[in-house]
């Protein structure tokens, strides 16, 4: 694999983050240079003291690693679980949201670079510990808690210990992630999970080193990982952007993959970009590309493929496989119809739709967004 050069990986020089000294983080070990590397993800970066890695989070305190954003959060949010996006995991439900800051890619399309990318993590941050999170998420009556926003691999230590204390009181946990991990955090992460959206951010290599700052590869081993080696529930969204990863081939390739080695039962989310961060010169998503992509991916074989980020009904939607019946009728966030039981079998042909699904769902949580300041929780 091609090594990424240090003045693409956006790597901060030897500086002491504004915080305290954090937590002690897992999965490193000293270099016979004296340096200390993370383990991590597959940037492996080697630190001097004092120096963050480039996710900017994780930093080298002495002769440890330390992560200094835990317990620490960007802030915290009632979202509805579509909005990760997933479709198959508890539709119409609700779902406590959280963040920390930084992230280890160097997306230049991050739709949330203000969070991911930021240093001045003093003046975004709430504070809770894993226990009050989890408590908190009971009281405001969410089904799951979501380590969002930022990638929650770079907080893991953080996400992990949440997760334990969310799961202790009944609750069930999501991770929104790019998957860039080792194999071994990567195990002890996905471990803890119920549901993990995963952004497949294209189908190439070149993409990935030249948008990104990273490499492809370990994003499709942490797919395979979750969909054969572990218990959590697997959605993929791949964002499309006009001219870089939206060609017919790449989308051919890329749901072709999906279909053989995960399977025809993992949903994929095509969402629309739009300018923001460092690509601010190239315009939003055609509707057209993102229904182009999902007719790609149907014909793959794929049997739930999604439009995301626009009003489009019928790319929302939720089809029985077996019948065709329109079983879950959704506009953008807004569930209008649902038929499924607990069981997810289709009431009209007895096909079971993949996914976890409660009782019969009323009214979804809709559009809400409400924020939740854990000071006064």
């Amino acid at each position: 694999m091609k090594p990424i050069p240090a003045e693409d990986q956006d790597l901060p020089e030897s500086e002491s983050l504004a915080l305290d000294n954090g937590a002690p983080a897992r999965w490193w070990h000293k270099l016979a240079d004296g340096r200390i590397q993370c383990d991590l993800c597959p940037r492996d970066c080697k630190l001097h003291e004092g120096q963050p890695g480039l996710c900017f989070v994780r930093q080298r305190v002495g002769d440890e690693m330390r992560l200094m954003t835990y317990g620490r959060s960007s802030g915290f949010c009632i979202d509805p679980i579509e909005k990760k996006p997933l479709n198959h995991f508890y539709p119409g439900s609700s779902v406590f949201s959280f963040g920390t800051a930084g992230c280890n890619l160097a997306c230049k399309f991050c739709q949330n670079w203000d969070i991911s990318k930021s240093r001045e993590m003093d003046s975004l941050m709430d504070a809770a510990s894993p226990r009050q999170i989890a408590e908190a998420a009971r009281k405001q009556n969410a089904l799951s808690v979501a380590f969002t926003y930022n990638d929650p691999i770079i907080f893991a230590e953080y996400a992990i210990d949440t997760a334990e204390a969310c799961h202790a009181l009944g609750l069930k946990t999501v991770a929104v992630t790019a998957g860039y991990v080792h194999a071994e955090p990567r195990r002890e992460f996905f471990a803890r999970m119920d549901a993990a959206n995963v952004d497949l951010k294209a189908f190439t290599d070149e993409f990935y080193q030249q948008q990104t700052g990273s490499h492809l590869a370990p994003v499709l081993e942490t797919l395979l990982h979750i969909q054969h080696r572990s218990a959590c529930w697997l959605e993929i969204t791949t964002l499309l952007i006009p001219g870089l990863n939206d060609s017919t081939p790449e989308l051919e390739a890329l749901t072709a993959w999906v279909a053989k080695e995960l399977g025809p039962d993992v949903p994929l989310h095509f969402s629309a970009f739009h300018p923001d961060y460092k690509l601010s010169q190239i315009p939003a998503t055609p509707a057209a590309t993102l229904r182009r992509a999902r007719r790609i991916g149907l014909d793959s074989g794929l049997r739930y493929v999604y439009t995301g980020n626009l009003h489009d009904t019928e790319g929302g939607s939720t089809c029985c496989p077996g019948c065709h019946a329109k079983l879950i009728e959704r506009d953008w966030y807004d569930l209008l119809h649902y038929e499924l039981d607990a069981e997810g079998k289709c009431p009209h042909c007895g096909t079971r739709i993949a996914g976890r699904f409660a009782a019969k769902v009323e009214r979804g949580f809709g559009r809400r967004r409400i924020p939740v300041r854990m000071a006064s929780t």
